[in-house]
């Protein structure tokens, strides 16, 4: 089981990944944008430093021809470091993309995954990870566990050298959702997972427990 943060912000990041068990961060021009006109290289670069080497890294492409893509992925492992894994869009030139790079030795996260289609074709074409947008399918009436419980299966029955990451989430509730359907990973915002442990319910029960130990032995805390 693995869970990312699907974020670039800092802050963020420096005060919640020695937090939560957070085995890396994924990253895409949206999620940039809402960081301003940034360094690209210099932030990405400090969001290594904050992860250390052993949490991945997942980074998009923006080129839409697969030459391009591949050309994407080589620079992005040039000039951030040769263990990122390039995002790349599960469209027909992004499978012929995965293809060269995935024989080349080089991650490849597929995203922007919709269908079981998608999927099965991203795996197929030697995908590291595969990531369907749980939210966004189910915003168009598609059967998101259905769909992850396909892949998975799909994985396992090949033996294939893929993960499902499930991406694209509004609740937590999603989230387990993901991960009883077989996902082999989840990629969310900070935010979710600090509502989880933020629950009003949650507070006022470590609120009574120190209030009924107060009143028992007089001490805030063990002797």
């Amino acid at each position: 089981m693995e869970i990312l943060f699907d974020t670039a912000n800092l802050a963020d990041l420096e005060e919640l990944v020695p937090i939560y068990p957070v085995a890396g961060v994924t990253t895409n021009p949206t999620i940039l944008k809402a960081e301003g006109k940034v360094d690209f290289y210099e932030h990405v670069h400090r969001i290594r430093e904050i992860i250390g080497p052993r949490r991945t890294l997942h980074i998009q492409v923006l080129a839409q021809d697969a030459d391009g893509i591949v050309d994407d992925a080589h620079r992005l492992l040039e000039r951030v470091d040769s263990q990122v894994y390039a995002k790349i869009p599960t469209t027909e030139q992004g499978i012929a993309a995965m293809r060269r790079l995935s024989e080349e030795g080089i991650g490849v996260t597929a995203t922007a995954v919709y269908s079981k289609t998608q999927g099965i074709l991203a795996i197929a074409a030697g995908a590291s990870y595969v990531a369907p947008y749980f939210n966004r399918m189910e915003s168009l009436d598609i059967d998101t566990t259905a769909t992850i419980k396909a892949l998975s299966r799909f994985i396992e029955r090949h033996g294939a050298k893929c993960k499902v990451m499930a991406a694209s989430f509004k609740n937590v509730a999603q989230v387990s959702a993901a991960f009883e359907a077989g996902a082999a990973a989840v990629t969310v915002p900070p935010r979710l997972l600090q509502a989880a442990l933020h629950a009003p319910d949650i507070l006022q029960a470590v609120e009574t427990f120190g209030a009924d130990w107060y009143e028992t032995f007089g001490t805030p805390g063990l002797p």
